[in-house]
């Protein structure tokens, strides 16, 4: 079984460098892709414009609408359809840009620990 760790000295025997065994490297590099809740693969820019996000327009006006009217009862079997589609796309969207204010807060504290 190899060391996990190893030195790299100077002529005068001083630690100028550490060799890590690929394990701990990827663990230590990649702490972000142990946490499951992450998004990875994105820039920070990225990761902004996904927790900014929000339906779009014409989603919106429909969905406003669709709420409006079922509060009122004046909904057809397909448009009760229709509000609960675009619910869980609010409900999926909401959960994404949540992930991805998560993720930017654990890239900061990451920043600040390094």
């Amino acid at each position: 079984m190899s060391e996990q760790v190893r030195y790299i000295t100077n002529e005068q025997g001083e630690r100028v460098g550490v060799l890590l065994d690929l394990e701990v490297y990827n663990r230590l590099a990649n702490q972000l892709a142990l946490d499951e809740e992450c998004l990875i693969g994105l820039s920070q820019d990225e990761l902004q414009a996904l927790a900014n996000s929000s339906l779009a327009p014409a989603a919106q006006h429909q969905l406003d609408d669709l709420l409006v009217r079922n509060a009122e009862s004046q909904l057809s079997a397909d448009e009760i359809a229709n509000l609960d589609h675009l619910l869980a796309q609010v409900d999926q969207l909401t959960i994404l840009k949540t992930r991805a204010r998560y993720t930017l807060h654990r890239l900061e504290t990451l920043a600040t620990v390094a």
